[in-house]
């Protein structure tokens, strides 16, 4: 039996286990390498950006990435899955109110900061930060290491993520207004690059799902290779447009600041609001890594169609969130595991043999 952890995992969790391997740095790394992967991108962006036929051609490449991967995250969820999942209602609703409710009343706060620590520009990313939906993988993987309930994990972050494609450019016709850039168009397009995907892979899911299952680090390497191609194009673009230049570092450190904060009260609301919700506690640990999490699969590719040229500066608050989330919440997952291991009772058997143990060794 494979060791995670705590010990051995058991059978039934080993698919969880794999998404939570693939996502865990080695241990002799003090750093994620996507994180390394992410600032190397955007640096090659800087020094070598895409330009005319280049630029059209990461432009194309990005989206089919990000097309497939949702057409395989479709491919990936069991349709009686998520049937099953919504039986647990409570949960998949605290988990969207977090997300396009809670987030949205936050982000629309922080103008007050407008412009102590923040430009109109990187408010504006910071707001259309709060628009996006959950994420899957890493929603999953660390629900998985703090032992919560994984299946609802996947369903809460699936759903968001399908709630989202429709939800979050209305939010941003709603909140951000002309500069959202939002309309049908771009609904139709954010739909079709999307959720079309997304259909097509439940509809071939009965002939293909299998192979997907077995070939799960395929997925991982689709999810992460789409980002980074879509961090390039849209990073490239900024430098085309000379963006950066609106950013001073004194800029950066405000909204560094400004989202910490942001996190430490979305995961501090998660948690002690589902408890006053009354869920169990593998509940409360689905809805703390569902509810607090930003996706970059699903948000940059909207703000590439919502923004255009102005792309790359909208999604810089969500790029340093997402790092910054990916740090904080797998500390929050390896002391919320642990924390399970000291509070299990052990097993009357278990007791009995200790004991007897002990006496006989005594």
């Amino acid at each position: 039996m494979e060791r995670g952890l705590l010990g051995p995992v058991p059978p039934e969790n080993q698919s969880q286990w794999s998404t939570v391997k693939r996502l865990r740095p080695p241990r002799w790394m003090p750093i994620d390498p996507y994180i390394l992967l992410l600032l190397g991108t955007v640096g090659l962006a800087a020094l070598l950006p895409a330009r005319g036929t280049g630029a059209d051609i990461a432009s194309g490449a990005s989206t089919a990435a990000i097309a497939f991967l949702f057409f395989l995250y479709g491919a990936r969820l069991s349709t009686r899955e998520a049937l099953d999942g919504l039986k647990h209602w409570r949960l998949h609703v605290t988990v969207l109110a977090c997300t396009f409710v809670i987030f949205p009343v936050l982000g629309l706060a922080s103008r007050g900061l407008v412009p102590v620590l923040l430009s109109e520009p990187l408010f504006q990313g910071l707001l259309f930060l709060t628009l996006v939906p959950s994420t899957i993988q890493s929603s999953i993987a660390f629900t998985s290491i703090a032992r919560g309930n994984v299946p609802a994990a996947i369903c809460a972050g699936s759903f968001s993520s399908l709630v989202g494609i429709v939800l979050t450019p209305l939010l941003a016709a709603s909140l951000l207004g002309s500069t959202g850039g939002f309309s049908a168009d771009s609904l139709i397009e954010i739909v079709l690059q999307l959720l079309v995907p997304f259909v097509a892979g439940q509809l071939l899911r009965r002939w293909i799902g299998n192979f997907v299952a077995r070939h799960k680090k395929v997925l991982g390497l689709v999810d992460r290779g789409s980002i980074l191609l879509v961090v390039y194009t849209a990073f490239s673009e900024g430098m085309v447009q000379g963006i950066w230049h609106q950013v001073s570092p004194a800029r950066l450190a405000g909204l560094l600041a400004v989202e910490a904060v942001l996190l430490a009260v979305m995961l501090t609301l998660t948690w002690y609001g589902a408890k006053a919700l009354r869920f169990d506690r593998e509940d409360r640990i689905a809805i703390q890594f569902a509810g607090s999490k930003k996706s970059l699969a699903s948000g940059l590719p909207m703000a590439s169609v919502l923004f255009g040229a102005h792309a790359s500066l909208a999604v810089l608050p969500l790029m340093l969130f997402h790092q910054m989330q990916l740090m904080v919440c797998a500390v929050i997952a390896k002391r919320r595991s642990h924390d399970k291991v000291l509070t299990e009772p052990v097993p009357a058997e278990e007791s009995r043999i200790a004991v007897g143990t002990g006496t006989r060794s005594g």
